[in-house]
């Protein structure tokens, strides 16, 4: 099967199960239903790779060459019962999924079972283990618990609140059967590529749905795309304070198997506030595979760092844009605070700081922020900024177009700051120039396409061209000052802008083109077309009142 084929059938599958989904919806909201959804879906992945798994071993129980072959001929036949037994009985055997690294799925939770039994609790009830079953909910939530007590990787991962859902529970019943349909094998994509892509359409389609709050655990694929691509997480501990579903983890995998790297030389930690966010990102990690530290719970990044000495190689954020009243119960002289104490009513200096404070002394970080951080001069912001770039830390500004965010219409900038300008080997295997004293500006604000009415996205071909002019200056190779777009700067070009970080100031505008007409012909020629324009204008406005006046209105 071409690429191109692989596309249509996921797009064709994310369509389907989107529309569907989202009609059974019904009282519940964007933000509930987002939980129930995904929670259901983890569920059967889990379920049908355990089915993948169990039909495998059936096959090599039977093959002669296989290590696994159990002979026939030391029970009663291949036709016979006692042979047909013992194959049952060693496909519940758990090392054999162990080893295979698929997750043990009891019989009360496999899907097969799910569908079988969740008609006959929607008009009555069923007994599992001493255990009443009286709803839908309370189907899925057993099966749920179930997983978790056989796989201790996922302690307190799942959301099991199925019980307590206000939802009419034969819909929950449609919500099993249309699941159901999702089919995790395929010629060519793995039953991981699929999940993959099905978790990643629906938590887009789920932030656009929920709208402002959607955003705060969902960062645009592009603009995360960038981050890694510019970062190149090859190696070492990767790190982010405000993980949401933890797409950066997500995206940082995919780079580094698209690279040919070895996702086994990555740790991951990361850190959520909201108990089913933090949920939500420890599911997108494990039906990747991808081993993770999250802290023992979830918690507020500021006042209970769940990784407290933990020096990062990479940190990847995007935090809340402008949060107030972040630092309640926080010491005034915190050590984090290297560089200034940033203002009660912004965290966004804080969250730069803290970042900075987890980095290595060699590591590199990007975080996504309000463009006010780059030129307020409030309450200590503007005394901040000039200590980092005094400091050499900035490496990097992006400007970002509007309209990229479903969660908010405040213009945003990418901060790309280093614990060590001075050169050496990238993580991409560059050798990079010193380059101490120095800031590349990109002003990115022209790039991007209309992907709908009212979201921005960027092109592969836009984020490429960011990642390389990035990477030739800092290489130094075929890196040219272009304007309009990007800029490398001086401290001292710093110095004059009194330390604001606005692209724009820098890369310049583009020259418009001359199109040969003197300004005075030309202006004539507005002018006489601004007169046409009036009249017509007066002309409709006389016509209108003429037609109301006809209806009895009076203007």
């Amino acid at each position: 099967m071409t690429n191109a084929e692989e596309q249509q059938f996921l797009k064709e599958l994310e369509k389907k199960l989107w529309t569907s989904a989202d009609k059974l919806r019904s009282t519940l909201d964007a933000a509930q239903y987002k939980h129930t959804v995904l929670g259901m879906v983890f569920l059967k992945y889990v379920s049908d790779s355990f089915d993948i798994r169990r039909n495998e071993l059936s096959a090599q129980f039977q093959n002669p060459d296989h290590e696994y072959f159990l002979d026939p001929e030391d029970f009663d036949g291949a036709d016979g019962e006692e042979y047909k037994a013992e194959i049952n009985t060693e496909l519940e055997e758990r090392d054999y999924y162990a080893e295979a690294n698929v997750f043990w799925v009891p019989q009360a939770a496999r899907w097969e079972f799910l569908q079988n039994k969740n008609k006959v609790v929607i008009t009555g009830e069923i007994e599992l283990e001493g255990k009443k079953i009286r709803s839908v909910g309370q189907l899925i939530d057993n099966a749920l618990e179930a997983i978790e007590q056989d796989n201790p990787k996922l302690k307190g991962v799942l959301n099991k609140r199925y019980t307590q859902l206000q939802i009419d529970q034969a819909k929950l019943g449609e919500l099993i059967d249309l699941i159901a349909t999702i089919p995790f094998t395929h010629t060519t994509l793995s039953s991981k590529d699929i999940l993959g892509h099905v978790y990643e359409y629906f938590l887009g389609q789920f932030a656009l749905a929920e709208g402002k709050k959607g955003g705060q655990f969902y960062t645009p694929k592009s603009i995360v795309s960038l981050i890694v691509q510019i970062l190149e997480p090859f190696k070492g501990r990767v790190y982010d304070p405000a993980m949401g579903s933890g797409g950066f983890f997500v995206q940082s995998e995919n780079f580094i198997t698209e690279h040919q790297g070895r996702i086994g030389d990555v740790s991951i930690y990361g850190q959520e506030y909201n108990h089913t966010t933090w949920q939500l990102a420890a599911m997108n990690m494990a039906i990747r595979g991808i081993d993770f530290n999250f802290g023992k719970e979830p918690a507020n990044t500021f006042t209970q760092d769940q990784h407290p000495d933990l020096r990062a190689d990479f940190v990847m954020a995007n935090p809340p844009f402008n949060m107030k009243e972040w630092d309640t119960g926080l010491d005034e002289n915190d050590i984090r605070w290297a560089y200034g104490k940033p203002p009660s009513g912004n965290a966004n200096f804080a969250w730069i700081q803290h970042m900075l404070w987890h980095l290595t002394p060699t590591g590199s970080m990007g975080l996504l922020l309000a463009n006010g951080s780059m030129s307020s001069s409030t309450k200590n912001e503007g005394v901040i900024r000039q200590s980092l770039i005094e400091n050499d830390l900035v490496e990097c500004m992006v400007a970002l177009p509007g309209q990229l965010f479903t969660n908010t219409q405040i213009p945003a900038c990418i901060w790309f700051l280093s614990k060590n300008k001075k050169g050496g080997t990238s993580a991409g295997g560059r050798n990079l120039r010193d380059r101490t004293g120095e800031v590349l500006f990109i002003d990115a604000r022209n790039l991007g396409y209309m992907k709908g009415r009212v979201l921005r996205d960027f092109t592969q071909e836009d984020l490429n061209k960011i990642t390389e002019t990035f990477h030739n200056w800092q290489t130094g190779e075929v890196y040219e000052n272009e304007t309009g777009f990007c800029y490398s700067a001086k401290q001292e070009d710093l110095a004059k802008h009194d330390y604001v970080l606005t692209p724009g100031r820098y890369v310049g505008a583009v020259p418009e083109e001359d199109d040969g007409e003197p300004f005075a012909k030309k202006m004539a020629r507005f002018t006489v077309k601004l007169k046409t324009q009036f009249e017509e204008s007066d002309r409709l406005e006389n016509k209108i009142k003429q037609n109301l006046a006809g209806l009895g209105y009076y203007v």
